[in-house]
């Protein structure tokens, strides 16, 4: 297959598309007496995708327009065997990890698809293969569907979708607000980011925050062992922290950034004293790992004497990091370091993800009136 050049497809909708965005809410929603409702779906936790299919092409888009097609062949051959022959589909990519009956959705794997070497693309292909979750239909046939309401748009899915089978799946989706929050609870055992409430009377609306998403967020007091500097050179960029393992080592979990400039300055100066240097007196540098495709870019860290905690805000965990950046709530001059340690976090009980991806009652057909 020969990829066209974005804007070059016959589609009723044109590429690239920014997808529709969802804003956060505290709570899962429940919608206001007279409106159209909500359905609500997990909130997957991968890549953002829009798959456009028109005959033998079809390509992957990622949420901010760049090209996902090479990263993925194994997604394309079946995409192209499962899809409508013309069509606009959004969802997800993911990739699963673990043993039957324990599987969870896997970020690092996910993330280490995007490679620049062919031969690795085509290793990891067979090595982590991904599967796409669809959540919306944007296009079929000859029709635009972003006009329409996602309740109709959901139900020409389930038609399109009808005999999809691994790696392609349909999301599955509720209007029980008791069932979304419990969704909410289990789901993240395997891995799932959260629940997403879709007005259903809504047209798509590309890069505007039509939804809304509740996801996980926790806290835990954690040891700052050092600093990135800001790339524009002045001022802290993000925090490195740590927390201290049943063996007592300080094993470094994440980061936390999205600080102000002024915030930053500030901080440079607060850190100040606790900066690490050698006999000579020269700043004590920690190297971090080396960027794949930007080999010459700087990633090593100011080291700091691991005396200052932090409570800092995080959603869930990937292995024995932070999955996303934490947030800075506040300085805890009263804990000491050595009680920053694993155990203090809310770890989510375990829970399959194939339950969450082939339960055959997961989603009475929209189109029936579920």
């Amino acid at each position: 297959m020969i990829p066209r050049m974005p804007g070059s497809s016959s589609l009723p909708v044109p590429q690239p598309l920014e997808p529709m965005l969802a804003r956060a809410v505290a709570e899962v929603p429940v919608a206001a007496e007279g409106s159209g409702g909500y359905l609500y779906e997990p909130k997957w936790d991968g890549f953002r995708c829009i798959a456009f299919r028109d005959g033998d092409d079809l390509e992957l888009g990622s949420r901010g327009s760049k090209p996902l097609t090479r990263y993925f062949p194994e997604l394309v051959e079946q995409l192209l065997a499962q899809l409508p022959p013309r069509c606009v589909v959004d969802g997800e990519v993911v990739v699963r990890s673990g043993e039957p009956g324990a599987e969870r959705l896997d970020w690092e794997a996910l993330s280490q698809r995007i490679h620049p070497a062919a031969s690795r693309v085509r290793q990891l292909a067979e090595a982590t293969p991904a599967s796409f979750v669809a959540f919306d239909l944007l296009a079929l046939g000859e029709e635009d569907l972003r006009p329409r309401p996602f309740a109709e748009r959901r139900a020409l899915l389930e038609e399109a979708l009808a005999g999809a089978r691994a790696p392609l799946h349909l999301t599955r989706t509720t209007r029980d607000p008791a069932v979304a929050r419990e969704w909410f609870e289990r789901f993240e055992g395997a891995g799932l980011d959260g629940v997403v409430a879709k007005p259903l009377d809504a047209p798509y609306a590309p890069g505007q925050r039509v939804m809304l998403k509740v996801k996980h967020h926790r806290t835990a007091d954690v040891v700052v062992v050092g600093y990135r500097v800001h790339k524009s050179g002045a001022g802290v960029g993000s925090l490195l922290l740590g927390l201290h393992d049943a063996d007592g080592e300080l094993r470094q979990v994440g980061g936390a950034s999205a600080f102000t400039a002024r915030a930053r300055l500030e901080l440079e100066a607060e850190l100040a004293p606790l900066v690490v240097r050698d006999g000579d007196g020269e700043v004590v540098r920690g190297q971090g790992e080396a960027n794949r495709f930007n080999a010459r870019k700087d990633h090593s860290w100011v080291v700091l004497a691991p005396e200052l905690v932090a409570e800092v805000r995080y959603d869930q965990m990937e292995g024995d990091r932070f999955r996303h950046v934490a947030h800075l709530q506040r300085w805890r001059p009263d804990r000491e370091p050595a009680s920053c340690t694993f155990a203090q976090l809310d770890l989510p009980v375990a829970y399959d993800l194939d339950a969450v991806l082939t339960d055959a009652a997961a989603s009475a057909p929209l189109a029936s009136g579920s």
